[in-house]
């Protein structure tokens, strides 16, 4: 599991774990994270993670979001990286799991994956997939695809035979996750949010089903499952 050490001036102040697939952080209560401060804005940033996945999103702060000192709008994080927000540092840490347990979880979740592979353009929307060392315990799952009923592109498909599957374009992006209860869609960046059977999906992984109907940067798709 991954987490988060917030610290200031060299103090450690908190130790967060990401429990959730989306934890926001802000100014405001309201916020899973709250920082307290003027230089932060209201709502600030967020941390969307998905299986073992976490990335971080610029909520269009007024004093924006550094990693590792170079400033960000969306950021795929790795081990180690330094986000900064004002005055204060949060380090990004994946903990491995214990090597007695690694077996077992493995064989139960395997989620760990290397990141990127092969990117391809469908006219208005990117898909990008990333690669797991465990896709073939899922072989369970029937196969899928994502068919485009809109843009110059329409009638392709594009097979989810990966871990993650991201759909958009700046601005709007989504990720299709293959887990062993099925396939997921969640919504990663940008204020607009998908659309899934005419209606926008908020912050949680939605469940796909055969012939849903989604939108995502304006581009209308298909989820299919393939006999």
């Amino acid at each position: 599991m991954a987490k988060l050490i917030l610290s200031m001036d060299g103090l450690v102040l908190k130790e967060i774990q990401l429990r959730k697939e989306r934890m926001s952080i802000g100014r405001k209560a309201h916020n899973d994270i709250q920082i307290d401060n003027m230089a932060i804005s209201g709502e600030h940033a967020a941390v969307v993670t998905i299986l073992n996945d976490s990335f971080l999103e610029d909520l269009n702060s007024t004093n924006g979001t550094l990693v590792n000192k170079q400033p960000i709008r969306k950021h795929f994080l790795k081990d180690g990286d330094e986000i900064e927000l004002g005055k204060y540092k949060m380090k990004y840490l994946v903990e491995a799991a214990p090597a007695h347990e690694s077996s077992a979880y493995e064989k139960k979740a395997p989620l760990r994956y290397a990141t990127s592979a092969s990117t391809a353009a469908f006219g208005e929307v990117a898909a990008a997939t990333t690669t797991s060392p465990g896709d073939g315990v899922l072989s369970h799952l029937p196969a899928a695809a994502i068919r485009l009923l809109s843009g110059s592109n329409a009638g392709h498909h594009l097979p989810l035979t990966k871990t993650l599957t991201t759909l958009g374009r700046p601005g709007q992006v989504a990720v299709i996750a293959r887990r062993q209860q099925g396939y997921f869609l969640t919504h990663v960046e940008g204020a607009g949010f998908p659309v899934l059977n005419g209606q926008p999906i908020d912050t949680r992984a939605r469940r796909l089903e055969d012939h849903d109907l989604i939108e995502i940067a304006g581009v209308k798709m298909e989820f299919v499952l393939q006999a």
